[in-house]
């Protein structure tokens, strides 16, 4: 119901715009103004004036999502049996890090780096980085 009143409003104003355009465009006597001014700049100020009233009117009618706060799926981890380790270097790569920055940040060689990305792989069943990622978002492991 809030909705269609909402739409209903939008339309309303719009048409008032239109109207009080339409009514300038008289009062200005459109064919005096249309011989005095090249068509060309008459179009461009009826597309900015069309492409400003479609950008107020659609930024007004759509719905912003609410920012909720990141909740980590901690079942989900403990089921795959991602090690709290596994979770840090799982977010480094998310972050675009590579395996040396990653080994440089949390001290630790890198080839234990490709060892604990192997089991993320395999707990993740998946063979890419990428897809490590988008799979560890959707179960909510990682931000």
């Amino acid at each position: 119901m809030k909705m269609t009143r909402t739409v209903l409003k939008m339309a309303i104003l719009y048409g008032a715009v239109l109207a009080i355009a339409l009514f300038a465009l008289q009062w200005l006597e459109y064919r005096y103004f249309l011989k005095n001014v090249s068509t060309n700049v008459y179009v461009a100020m009826l597309a900015t004036l069309f492409i400003s009233l479609g950008i107020w009117v659609g930024h007004k009618l759509t719905t912003r999502p609410a920012i909720e706060p990141f909740v980590r799926n901690d079942p989900a981890l403990q089921s795959l049996g991602i090690s709290a380790r596994e979770l840090e270097v799982l977010e480094a790569i998310a972050a675009g890090q590579s395996n040396k920055e990653i080994a440089r940040e949390l001290g630790i060689s890198p080839n234990t780096i490709k060892t604990h990305i192997a089991h993320i792989f395999e707990k993740l069943s998946v063979d890419r980085r990428v897809l490590a990622i988008e799979k560890a978002r959707s179960l909510y492991l990682i931000p």
